[in-house]
């Protein structure tokens, strides 16, 4: 063969060849078509037109995907330089890095400042601020809540409060400061009491009976009680009084019985801020002025 011959040869090769995603699907055997009959139609597709076999080959082939058009294998965008841009996607959340390991922009937040501590005071202003608040409450306060309003460490409102006390009572003056009810507040010295009771009361009587007093006593000293158990104690019927002490915030109720569930009652925090005691273990101990069978006589009453 010559060598003109072989480059038409060549050529012809050329022209003739089809790519591979043009190329008709292998037929089975058992699918070859039959001349005599007629071509079945599929269902839920068109058949191929009708023609000589090149008609339904390019039907075929036309009908046959490209792989461009292929919407899950789209090729990554690219840049001038030939990197590759990140896919960003509209649902993008908080915190999501890309693939440069370089957080988002997208729901990024800014870190708040923490707000300035405030300035510790000096002994003297701190000691003034204390003596102002003190002279205002109408209850015990805490040393946390007086922490918290001058926004000042706690640990430096007690020692405060106690230099506060001892030079009150170093220099004689007709109050001290003093705790009462888990708190500070306060009060007048028990030897100028004569003196306020006077111009407080102004001659009104606004004692307790001594009904009231014995009863209290029994409530404090034996707490939490039932009515039943108070009343044992006394030999009286005491609802009465009871219900006294309760209108005038001494005495309360905490809960029932598991027994028989009966009311308890202790007193209140007015009670121990009345007495100016810091808790009920500060009373003054009972045994001294008890009988010895006192728990006896208690029982045999009932």
């Amino acid at each position: 063969m010559s060598d003109e011959e072989r480059r038409d040869s060549l050529a012809d090769q050329a022209a003739a060849w089809i790519p591979p995603w043009q190329r008709p699907a292998p037929t089975t055997p058992t699918e070859q078509p039959q001349p005599e009959s007629e071509p079945v139609a599929d269902l839920g597709s068109e058949g191929p037109l009708e023609g000589p076999p090149s008609s339904t080959i390019s039907t075929v082939a036309e009908a046959k995907p490209q792989p461009a058009a292929d919407l899950g294998m789209e090729s990554p965008q690219k840049g001038p330089d030939g990197t590759k841009i990140p896919e960003q996607s509209g649902g993008a959340e908080a915190g999501e890095e890309d693939e440069a390991g370089v957080p988002t922009k997208r729901g990024r937040r800014r870190a708040t400042a923490a707000p300035e501590p405030a300035p510790l005071l000096d002994d003297a202003e701190l000691r003034g601020a204390l003596e102002a608040i003190l002279l205002v409450v109408d209850q015990p306060v805490s040393e946390l809540t007086l922490a918290q309003v001058l926004e000042q460490p706690p640990e430096r409102i007690g020692p405060m409060l106690d230099d506060i006390a001892a030079g009150y009572t170093a220099a004689g003056h007709g109050f001290e400061l003093r705790r009462a009810a888990g708190g500070w507040r306060l009060y007048t010295r028990p030897e100028y009491a004569s003196y306020v009771e006077r111009f407080v009361l102004d001659g009104q009587s606004v004692r307790l009976t001594q009904a009231a007093l014995e009863t209290l006593a029994v409530v404090a000293y034996k707490q939490p009680v039932t009515r039943s158990r108070i009343s044992a104690i006394r030999g009286v019927n005491c609802d009465g009084v009871l219900r006294t002490l309760v209108s005038r915030g001494l005495v309360e109720e905490c809960g029932t019985e598991p027994d028989s569930g009966a009311f308890l009652y202790r007193t209140t925090t007015m009670f121990l801020e009345k007495l100016g005691l810091n808790s009920v273990d500060d009373l003054p101990p009972l045994a001294p002025f008890l009988p010895d069978d006192v728990e006896e006589l208690a029982d045999a009453t009932r």
